[in-house]
């Protein structure tokens, strides 16, 4: 059995860029003497799908990058080393273990399909004596808590949220814990590549944005105090999470939620925290079940597997979707001549960010209005997206599409949901005659 003394481990970072609440950084450290982290800008996060967007549009690559950037610098107070490529995984992989000769690789457990391929691709490097700790780092409900088994995960949210808050508890956050001294003492040489680097042009965030925020567990960990504790906006929460201009109408938390680099279980106990100092209300209670949304969007793709990407979705309902090229540009280029609908359009496209109220009602008149092919839509917030999860994204549009989770399979009206939440017109009016160009 080997020893702490002569054991080599790697800390394989993807969607769990974050120092705090993190079971590979402090397994890893506990079981090894030498610990060093890579993350690799995969090149196949960066090619054009078959519906022709490209997987990671400049708005997310720049957020990534600012949370790669912090994450050194972060891992660099628990004197550990990240080494960043911008290469295939597997091959970036393969060419630090011919340095460390890794006994150990610890990583965040991914099941959706590409995430699953290259984990396989990386495990061909490895003999099978190679330890590999992979752990779900992702949830605010663990797998082994939620007294459900992955196959039984009811067909409808309610049911699911009923019997996770009644049955199920929340566990503390992994401790974070500092290596003694700094690992290997060897040269770190690799760079963090550049939006040029990544096939962009740099630009400046629109003026507009209701998301300038900068990436990374820095940036994530100073916005939830702000929110909580500066500001107290989530007392008000579920009055104004359905806003549409400006930065603290919702809590902006799932930016550094689909990247990992802000925990769940860190925005659940400090609601607690809030909870104890200040007020318990429907308010603190609505962000709590939004993140079990979060969680039960993954539990539905554990559960269906690629099925979540099918045209007939999880459902296997068959309906005449288009390919209508034009409607599809007049969608992404807001020129659909449905105000709201543009006016977010333009939003997503000129910031890569868009509301929740937003996302629902342009995913629903692509859907159920244009009758158009899901997937593409779904794909085209892939790529735009600066807060893409797959789970979440590919979820919400079965939904709203009708082949997903929505008992009611309902459709939204575009026009009166306009004059509910922008009865002034102000929203329309900021991106349909006032877009910086």
């Amino acid at each position: 059995m080997q020893t702490k003394q002569n054991k080599n481990s790697l800390i394989w970072f993807r969607n769990d860029l974050r120092t705090h609440d993190n079971a590979s950084i402090t397994n890893s450290i506990l079981n090894s003497q030498h610990v060093v982290a890579i993350y690799c800008f995969d090149p196949r996060q960066f090619e054009t799908t078959p519906f022709g967007f490209k997987k990671t549009e400049k708005f997310r690559a720049q957020f990534l990058i600012e949370t790669i950037t912090d994450l050194k610098t972060q891992l660099a107070k628990l004197n550990i080393q990240l080494f960043t490529y911008f290469d295939y995984t597997e091959t970036c992989i393969s060419k630090l273990n011919d340095t460390f000769n890794f006994d150990a690789i610890y990583l965040q457990k991914e099941w959706t399909q590409e995430e699953v391929d290259i984990t396989t691709k990386v495990k061909k490097i490895f003999p099978e004596t190679i330890q590999i700790h992979d752990t779900y780092n992702q949830f605010l409900y663990h797998p082994k808590d939620i007294n459900i088994d992955v196959e039984n995960i009811p067909q409808v949210f309610t049911n699911f949220r009923k019997k996770v808050e009644k049955y199920s508890k929340v566990r503390p956050e992994t401790e974070t814990i500092s290596e003694e001294k700094d690992n290997f003492n060897i040269k770190n040489n690799t760079q963090i590549p550049s939006l040029k680097d990544l096939g962009f042009c740099e630009f400046d965030t629109h003026a507009n944005s209701a998301f300038p925020f900068k990436g990374g567990e820095t940036e994530a960990l100073k916005r939830l105090n702000h929110y909580f504790f500066e500001t107290k906006k989530l007392s008000v929460y579920k009055k104004t999470r359905n806003g549409l201009i400006g930065i603290d109408f919702s809590s902006k938390f799932s930016t550094w939620l689909a990247n990992g680099s802000l925990s769940a279980k860190r925005i659940y106990w400090e609601v607690k925290h809030f909870e104890k100092e200040h007020v318990k209300n429907d308010s603190t209670y609505w962000l709590i079940f939004e993140l079990i949304w979060r969680d039960y969007f993954k539990y539905v793709s554990m559960k269906h597997g690629n099925q979540i990407f099918k045209l007939e979705g999880i459902l296997n309902k068959e309906y005449d979707w288009s390919t209508n090229k034009n409607k599809i540009d007049n969608w992404i280029n807001g020129t659909t001549g449905e105000p709201f609908v543009d006016a977010n359009m333009i939003e997503l496209k000129k910031t890569g960010w868009m509301s929740n109220r937003g996302r629902q009602n342009v995913a629903s008149y692509f859907a159920k209005e244009l009758e158009l092919d899901w997937r593409i839509g779904a794909s085209y917030f892939e790529s735009l997206l600066i807060d893409y999860d797959v789970h979440s994204n590919y979820g919400n549009w079965l939904y709203v599409a009708g082949v997903g989770n929505d008992p009611r399979d309902r459709k939204f009206n575009v026009k009166l949901q306009a004059e509910r939440y922008d009865a002034k017109g102000n929203y329309q009016r900021l991106w349909l005659q006032n877009t910086l160009f």
